[in-house]
């Protein structure tokens, strides 16, 4: 199925699945599989603990940030393809950032971390028919439907690799 084919868009999250291209949503998550892809390994490193004003995240903590985040609307997208009505809470993930300590790790295990865990998202989602695609349950009190999850990774990782080219390249 398509990013043409969610049925609503859910708010907040619209801002992430309109950065998707509309094709299908296993394309668009191979299409972006691993960070190196968008920014080079060697860029992060020498920008080492940068932060482009204060207060803001260094490039580790964005990629930890976007390492959390496909693994909760991963888990997201697996209760409700299997049907499950429970609403789930959002996250903070500011208190997230704050206790990740990405700073202690390398580059390269971020990005090799990132690579593992969109690929079992990938996996994930090619297990996925087209009814559990279109199955929905309600998150940040509102309906999302497993494909509008699909593409939130997708367009998630696009806007954070577009932050970084621009605010800290």
């Amino acid at each position: 199925m398509t990013k043409s084919d969610i049925p609503v868009l859910p708010n907040f999250f619209d801002r992430y699945i309109n950065l998707a291209d509309d094709q299908q949503v296993i394309d668009a998550l191979t299409q972006f599989d691993t960070f190196d892809k968008h920014i080079a390994r060697e860029t992060v490193e020498q920008l080492g603990d940068y932060r482009y004003a204060p207060g803001k995240w260094t490039v580790r903590d964005i990629i930890q940030h976007v390492i959390d985040n496909e693994r909760i609307m991963s888990y997201r997208a697996l209760r409700f393809a299997r049907n499950d009505s429970t609403e789930l809470p959002g996250y903070d993930e500011e208190l997230f950032g704050l206790n990740a300590q990405a700073n202690r790790r390398t580059v390269a295990d971020l990005y090799d971390e990132y690579a593992l865990v969109r690929q079992s998202s990938i996996a994930l989602f090619r297990s996925f028919d087209n009814e559990m695609l279109q199955r929905s349950g309600v998150c940040f009190h509102q309906p999302m439907s497993v494909l509008a999850l699909g593409f939130v990774l997708v367009g998630h990782a696009l806007h954070h690799a577009n932050i970084i080219r621009e605010r800290y390249l």
